[in-house]
């Protein structure tokens, strides 16, 4: 455990990326390795940059009704590993937040990811998460990722992002919450009971 420790202190220091950060570097995440599930987002908000606590959001807020967990469950580390692809909030763009930052994941997260052997369900949230887990061909579209995610069930799931801005999305793709979400919530119990 100590080794382990010692890492999440590192990555909670880290200043890699401090000159491009408009509001600095706060590193978010949750991680432990007893946890069974774990969920992959993009980057903090700025709502989760400043309470330090991941999915803190509406956004989290959907995902916790998709996994079908509460608050108590999905903040436990014990249970829940939060590791998004980017620890930092990157800053808004033109369309919405700026991708997560390129230096984050190469420094940290297979390290991380290395001490969460017990993870069983790895929900991979939005493109960036989708890219690095599961590696789909370049042209492949969101929605044609997420319908194949039965080629990689148990163990993977890809999901689009549960922010309200894909409310659109969704509802063009009814059968992610109809056929994909009572799945993911059945899984999630079955790892957590």
């Amino acid at each position: 455990m100590k080794p382990f420790v010692r890492l999440v202190d590192e990555i909670k220091a880290c200043t890699l990326c401090e000159a491009q950060l408009p509001l600095g570097p706060r590193p978010v995440f949750q991680a432990h390795p007893e946890a069974r599930v774990l969920v992959v987002g993009q980057a903090p908000g700025t709502a989760v940059h400043e309470t330090g606590i991941p999915f803190n959001d509406p956004s989290g807020d959907r995902l916790r009704r998709w996994m079908g967990v509460d608050k108590d469950t999905f903040y436990d580390a014990k249970q829940i590993a939060l590791v998004p692809m980017g620890f930092c909030y990157p800053g808004r763009g033109r369309g919405g937040d700026l991708p997560p930052r390129p230096e984050c994941a190469p420094t940290w997260r297979e390290a991380l990811l290395a001490h969460l052997n017990n993870v069983q369900l790895t929900i991979a949230v939005g493109r960036y998460a989708i890219d690095w887990h599961l590696n789909p061909a370049k042209k492949e579209t969101l929605a044609a990722v997420v319908a194949g995610w039965r080629s990689r069930w148990p163990e993977i799931v890809p999901l689009p992002h549960p922010s309200p801005r894909n409310t659109l999305w969704l509802k063009r793709n009814p059968w992610v919450e109809a056929e994909l979400v009572p799945e993911i919530q059945a899984r999630v119990a079955a790892l957590l009971d």
